[in-house]
């Protein structure tokens, strides 16, 4: 098919206003994780409104809207829950009002990730209006639970709605690169125990705290020795919580945990992970336990779908028809080559890609460093990049497709 890439620059730049203002109602609705359904609902409103012909919530919660009837199944994703707000001292604006000024749009969600949604729905407007519907169909997911458990929403897509597209768009904030994967992660807890006894006479207990302190020291030591990798970096470990359990102020504690961030570069696996930490000497010596966290929280529509809090590293190769096809839209639509790299953080590609083998690349509007912060912000000119890349990109894979 010809990808008129002019025209759709000029299209994506005509709707920069409206996908301001579709970008500034959904910061205005809270929606952390579990609690989505009025920006889900706002989202649906906004897909109506452009033209999207099929659009359908599923029992998780998630938004699905589909644009064409084509057989290749292309699929673009945003996760649209949000974190908290943290200290709201830290903020010069209302995070749920934002603010705006000619170059960026600011609240909590602006970058990661509302922005994404924005331009995806804009992106089927500009399909719609100069009429680039071939044989695709356009997938557009506005996903829920992924701040609590990234790619969850996405194993329901795939395991219950039995949706399996040809690839995916992640349209987390790339600084306006191209992005081709990026570490997994697990969430692993450590315990031991103890015995309680009175805080005056501790020699007749067995302190589960202190027998937590050499392993604290040994896993600080052990994660500058982790496995690097040439493209995803280094694996990391970092202790992010420490629980305790004892009868009083006055006791001995008799029982510790912690909780273990762990990062996976390419390469790592849960099982690899888990066994280092277990064959560390002060792990044995005090008869730890090391385990994987699950989780188990329900969506905002009460459906709980259980998983284990292990995240796949994922890689598509930068040869990769897929990724061929994010950069040859990126320099037919720019005039330049985009810089090809990979995300710091994890995104819904551990699903897509790492657990089920679908390919993904990554082009969203917004930095990752605005990701969680306070004063989060995107930038207008990266939400017009990103609808004019969603409506180029199934012209350029079908095209590509027919080259073989």
């Amino acid at each position: 098919m010809n990808v008129p890439f002019l025209e759709i620059l000029n299209q994506a730049r005509s709707h920069e206003k409206a996908m301001t203002a579709f970008l500034r109602d959904l910061i205005r609705i809270p929606g952390e994780s579990g609690k989505e359904e009025q920006v889900i609902l706002r989202i649906k409103e906004e897909m109506e409104k452009v033209g999207f012909e099929d659009i359908a919530i599923d029992p998780m919660g998630n938004l699905l809207g589909k644009m064409g009837k084509g057989k290749h199944l292309i699929a673009m994703d945003a996760h649209i829950d949000t974190v908290g707000i943290g200290n709201i001292e830290n903020w010069t604006y209302d995070p749920y009002e934002g603010g705006e000024d000619a170059e960026v749009i600011v609240g909590r969600g602006s970058s990661d990730q509302l922005g994404g949604i924005a331009a995806m729905v804009y992106a089927g407007k500009v399909i719609r209006d100069l009429k680039l519907e071939d044989d695709y169909t356009l997938l557009v997911t506005a996903t829920v639970q992924e701040e609590d458990c990234d790619g969850l929403c996405w194993q329901y897509i795939i395991e219950k709605d039995r949706i399996r597209p040809e690839f995916v768009v992640i349209t987390e904030p790339t600084n306006g690169r191209i992005y081709r994967g990026h570490r997994g992660r697990m969430e692993i807890k450590v315990t031991v125990s103890g015995v309680s006894c009175h805080g005056s006479a501790p020699e007749r207990g067995d302190n589960a705290i202190f027998k937590m302190a050499p392993i604290l020291l040994e896993i600080e030591k052990f994660s500058h020795q982790l496995k690097n990798d040439a493209f995803l970096g280094k694996g990391t470990m970092t202790v992010s919580e420490i629980f305790f359990s004892s009868p009083s102020r006055c006791a001995v504690a008799d029982s510790c945990s912690i909780s273990i961030d762990r990062r996976l570069t390419q390469g790592e696996t849960y099982q690899s992970a888990l066994e280092e930490i277990r064959n560390l000497p002060s792990v044995k010596s005090a008869s730890a336990k090391v385990e994987m966290y699950d989780y188990e929280r329900p969506s905002y529509t009460g459906l709980v779908y259980p998983t284990q809090a292990y995240f796949p590293t994922w890689v598509l190769p930068e040869n990769h028809v897929v990724c061929q096809t994010a950069v040859e839209s990126f320099r037919r639509l720019f005039g330049k080559d985009p810089v090809v790299d990979k995300w710091t953080f994890s995104t819904n590609g551990v699903s897509i890609m790492g657990r089920h083998g679908i390919p993904c690349v990554g082009f969203g509007p917004g930095r990752e460093e605005e990701a969680h912060a306070p004063n989060e912000k995107t930038y207008k000119t990266e939400l017009v990049d990103a609808c004019a890349m969603y409506a180029a990109i199934p012209g350029v894979y079908l095209n590509n497709q027919k080259r073989g």
